[in-house]
């Protein structure tokens, strides 16, 4: 990606995903997710060079084998969830160069084995959930950044599992 004098927002993404499964439901829920995802890899890769804007810059890659996400709203919701990752290596690479920005900078990075959400209001919420993970999960992020004129942030992550449930 290479973006020269832009007088707006730039923004840019690379994803690769190896199963995603989402349910959205407000009645009465039984859900049962099975994924399992293997292979020589599942990467993204992303190179940029960023100049010359008057706005701000946000520039992310992400990736992972397996995301689950429910969200319902009934009376009950019960899941069983099974997530496995045996790809050899989820990853994400990213290289940025960014120069004479007026706004803000965000290069951000993430690899993730097995992530599972769920948002739910329901009375009764029952919630299996059994994650493995066999990989080696990996995030790269460089980034060069001159001039900028408000705030820059980098990160990268690597996350082997992650489940994140909102009962409310």
């Amino acid at each position: 990606m290479n973006v020269d004098t832009v007088k707006g927002y730039v923004g840019g993404s690379a994803t690769a995903v190896g199963n995603a499964f989402e349910a959205v439901t407000m009645n009465d829920t039984q859900v049962t997710n099975n994924q399992y995802a293997s292979g020589p890899a599942i990467g993204a890769d992303m190179n940029a060079l960023v100049t010359n804007v008057y706005g701000s810059v946000g520039l992310n890659t992400q990736t992972a084998c397996n995301t689950a996400d429910v969200s319902t709203d009934p009376n009950y919701t019960i899941v069983n969830s099974n997530q496995q990752c045996a790809a050899q290596d989820p990853s994400q690479n990213t290289n940025a160069t960014v120069a004479n920005v007026a706004g803000d900078v965000a290069v951000t990075g993430s690899a993730g084995g097995n992530i599972y959400t769920e948002d739910t209001n329901a009375i009764y919420n029952y919630v299996n959930t059994n994650q493995l993970n066999q990989s080696n999960i990996a995030s790269t992020t460089s980034a060069q950044v001159y001039n900028v004129g408000g705030s820059v942030t980098v990160s990268s992550a690597a996350v082997g599992n992650s489940a994140q449930i909102i009962h409310y």
